[in-house]
């Protein structure tokens, strides 16, 4: 049990400072860093703000554990359809290796927190 909590801690923990705390402290401390990535891609930039809302809306929604479960479920759902959609933009428009492999990598860790989140509440 205990091992199941520190992980999806872990996890969980880096999706919510990645998918949520850095895309916000862009929006607030660098604005005009906010359509750069989108741009580049092709997307309008009203669309890096409605992806950045909700971004937030959905790390709030893993990580308050008072969550309801279809809500949460949701909530990964939403998560893993931007980080797949992030791959292959990235692979479809600037081919870099690089950008391709991070949202993969950052899935791979939603993924972890999914699980071990899912094992934690089974035992409880």
């Amino acid at each position: 049990m205990k091992k199941n909590k520190i992980i999806f801690c872990i996890a969980t923990t880096i999706i919510v400072l990645w998918e949520g705390l850095m895309p916000l402290a862009t929006w607030l401390f660098a604005p005009q860093y906010m359509t750069v990535g989108t741009r580049d891609l092709g997307y309008p930039d009203y669309f890096a703000f409605a992806l950045v809302v909700c971004k937030i809306l959905g790390v709030i929604a893993i990580a308050y554990p008072k969550t309801p479960g279809k809500l949460r479920e949701w909530a990964y759902a939403g998560l893993t359809f931007n980080l797949i959609f992030a791959a292959l933009s990235h692979a479809c428009v600037d081919q870099n290796p690089g950008f391709i492999a991070m949202p993969l990598v950052f899935l791979g860790i939603l993924a972890v927190s999914y699980v071990y989140g899912n094992k934690m509440r089974a035992t409880a």
